[in-house]
């Protein structure tokens, strides 16, 4: 699951992810991070699901973070989407494949943020979130 973590200047400067990973034992994969003296916001990959993503997200919010579960990272419009397949090989993690009959395929848990298919799509069918 990914989630947008929301930081407030208090907790910009204590090891908010480290207590976090430490509290629960689950590892935590940084895939964006964008962080002032004032705020922060961060994305993470959190490899667990039901329970144990509650007790993630508690940990965190009893850290002082606000928690956003992220349900969709891009949007493909399949209206516009031409199979061409210039999404496909850019994408580092292989989130976004073509099928046999050349239909693309998207795959969120494997998605991590990058936006390369945005930017390589010619007719602007996909839409980053």
């Amino acid at each position: 699951m990914k989630l947008r973590l929301l930081y407030t200047h208090k907790e910009t400067s204590r090891p908010v992810l480290a207590t976090t990973i430490m509290k629960t034992g689950v590892p935590i994969n940084i895939l964006e991070a964008q962080m002032t003296p004032e705020s922060g916001q961060m994305i993470v990959d959190v490899p667990v699901d039901n329970r144990r993503l509650k007790e993630v997200v508690s940990a965190f919010e009893t850290e002082g973070v606000r928690v956003q579960e992220i349900v969709s990272t891009i949007t493909i419009d399949f209206d516009k989407c031409m199979s061409c397949g210039a999404c496909v090989s850019p994408c580092p993690v292989s989130a976004i494949t073509q099928k046999t009959d050349w239909d693309i395929e998207y795959d969120e848990k494997k998605c991590i943020r990058c936006k390369v298919c945005v930017d390589a799509c010619p007719v602007g069918a996909i839409a980053f979130l």
